[in-house]
């Protein structure tokens, strides 16, 4: 997070003065799987559909592998409610029980894209990352909910639904320390500046656009916090034909650290594979040293979750 600071202003928050150097993980180079996935009113059937890609991903040798946000659900208000499950009942939770049994099996770690949760009678969007062990390694619940009154295009507010989550998420992996946001969380450039001064190597964002702000937006945003800090963005969206008023622009991509758009999908049901080089963090690092140049005498970096009291 930034705070502007002059001398009329003053910071209450502990600040950090540095951001976290950057330290290559164990597995510097690997696959990375984005499963759009087209979503029915069939629960069961999405879970096929889930389990199927997530295969099909695994076999095409992708250790890490991204499912969309809203991947078991229509994203549709009318059903959020319906196909939430509580996630710390293991027997009425098939979707949970499914990424933790695929992750096992394949050895790989998986972003569950989001699923509605209840969770002590709140309604969260909330992503599940499983690693090769099945267990849960991280638990990311919307920060930023999505309302918005577009003429021509959607009406539509996520607050009346679903309360917000508090917490940034970022997890160590073989392949990585990596950040997590839900589609519009990918608005807000703090998050990702916060994730990249603790030192991620990859944010990962599990959304579904709609057809206007996905033609205006969904790729500016990618390539925009990409280059404010210099790490790769991963996105991944369910398809344009997925059951629901709320047309989806789909379009899952997976940026470099440099801008380049390394691979993006249609907007069909397709399971997209990519190579990932960290290498290529430290290569533009290097060109353009944004650290080097950053004015802390203008403005600095908090982390207001360890602040001091």
């Amino acid at each position: 997070m930034m705070m502007a600071t002059s001398s009329n202003s003053m910071v209450v928050n502990t600040s950090f003065d540095a951001l976290s150097p950057l330290k290559l993980p164990t597995i510097p180079k690997f696959k990375i799987g984005l499963c759009q996935l087209s979503v029915t009113l069939d629960k069961n059937q999405n879970l096929i559909h889930a389990k199927n890609s997530i295969k099909i991903a695994a076999e095409q040798g992708a250790k890490l592998v991204v499912l969309p946000e809203m991947w078991n659900c229509p994203y549709s208000i009318d059903y959020f409610a319906i196909y939430a499950e509580d996630f710390d009942d293991k027997d009425a939770s098939p979707s949970f029980s499914l990424l933790s049994e695929a992750a096992s099996c394949h050895g790989i770690t998986i972003i569950g894209g989001s699923m509605p949760e209840w969770n002590n009678g709140r309604l969260y969007n909330t992503c599940c990352v499983f690693g090769p062990d099945g267990k849960l390694k991280a638990k990311h619940r919307k920060i930023h909910l999505f309302d918005t009154d577009i003429q021509g295009d959607i009406s539509f507010k996520e607050s009346d639904t679903f309360s917000a989550g508090d917490e940034p998420t970022i997890f160590e992996t073989e392949m990585g320390r990596i950040g997590v946001g839900i589609c519009h969380d990918i608005r807000f450039p703090e998050l990702a500046l916060l994730y990249r001064a603790k030192g991620a190597h990859m944010i990962c964002y599990p959304g579904a656009f709609s057809m206007i702000t996905g033609e205006l937006l969904w790729e500016l945003m990618q390539r925009a916090r990409e280059a404010d800090n210099q790490i790769f963005v991963a996105t991944c969206s369910p398809s344009r034909d997925s059951a629901g008023f709320y047309k989806i622009w789909g379009h899952s991509s997976l940026v470099a650290p440099s801008g380049e758009m390394i691979v993006t999908s249609g907007c069909e049901e397709t399971v997209v594979v990519a190579e990932i080089d960290y290498s290529a963090i430290e290569l533009q690092r290097h060109n353009i040293p944004l650290e080097r140049q950053r004015r802390r005498d203008v403005y600095e970096f908090i982390d207001i979750s360890e602040a001091e009291p």
